[in-house]
């Protein structure tokens, strides 16, 4: 069986290289000895008739309305593997455009697709850009890349990705970075993310692997590669003034 992995309007939304998280997802795949492909999706015509994971990334504040145009073709689906358990990774205003809705200084607003809580409102005091490292709700990982959006994110401070522990994530002075409902996370962190944070990579492909009664497990050229990237990390941590052996501070439902 191959997994395959769709990349969601690559040519409008693919501003940091953020679409590109679907090539690692199918690299690491390979490395586990899995046969995985990627997909760019720019119309739903182009849609497989399988999916095992989704990644939208970000884009222009020039392009949203069209990129909202072509996401509204497929939100039955979307919201149907969302359902089911699909992952699916969107960063920036991909992120945006799956909440309720998008608020532009102008007044006026681009309604979201509602796959995830929340919305995208202007930012206090303006952009928001620099690196970004977050305590994953959860778990002891420290994840890590750099944010650069106009806009704040509110209405879904129950369900971050994590804890801010360097940068400002949703909104300055929130504490809080991404929205993450079921298998579906929207987050600020470009990067690509899943380079950088392979964890995240591999619970992915986990949950795409036991969806397709398969099983993953990271090969010998993935903890090669790893290790290069836990390097990196070590650099951007330590460039953050973050300690990375110490614990993240216990996390509530809250946040």
């Amino acid at each position: 069986m191959t997994l395959t992995i769709v990349a969601l309007l690559p040519s409008l939304q693919n501003t940091n290289g953020d679409a590109e998280n679907a090539a690692v997802l199918a690299r690491r795949a390979g490395w586990a000895g899995l046969d995985a492909r990627v997909v760019a999706v720019e119309s739903r015509d182009e849609l497989p008739a399988h999916v095992d994971a989704i990644v939208i990334g970000s884009g222009t504040d020039a392009s949203l309305e069209v990129a909202r145009t072509r996401l509204l073709e497929l939100h039955d689906e979307l919201r149907r593997w969302g359902t089911e358990g699909v992952p699916i990774l969107a960063v920036g205003t991909g992120w945006e455009l799956l909440s309720w809705g998008i608020e532009l200084p102008d007044g006026t607003g681009i309604e979201g697709l509602g796959i995830l809580p929340g919305r995208a409102v202007p930012s206090v005091g303006g952009r928001i850009t620099g690196d970004l490292v977050v305590a994953e709700r959860g778990s002891r990982e420290l994840l890590v890349g750099f944010e650069n959006h106009a806009r704040a994110y509110v209405g879904a401070e129950g369900s971050p990705l994590g804890r801010v522990r360097t940068g400002e994530g949703n909104a300055k002075g929130s504490g809080q970075e991404g929205v993450v409902m079921g298998e579906v996370i929207g987050t600020h962190l470009h990067g690509p993310v899943l380079a950088k944070n392979p964890v995240l990579a591999d619970r992915m492909l986990t949950t795409m692997a036991a969806r397709a009664g398969l099983e993953y497990e990271p090969g010998e050229r993935t903890r090669t590669v790893d290790a290069y990237a836990d390097s990196a990390r070590r650099a951007h941590l330590a460039a953050a003034g973050v300690d990375a052996t110490a614990a993240p501070a216990a996390q509530t439902v809250d946040g």
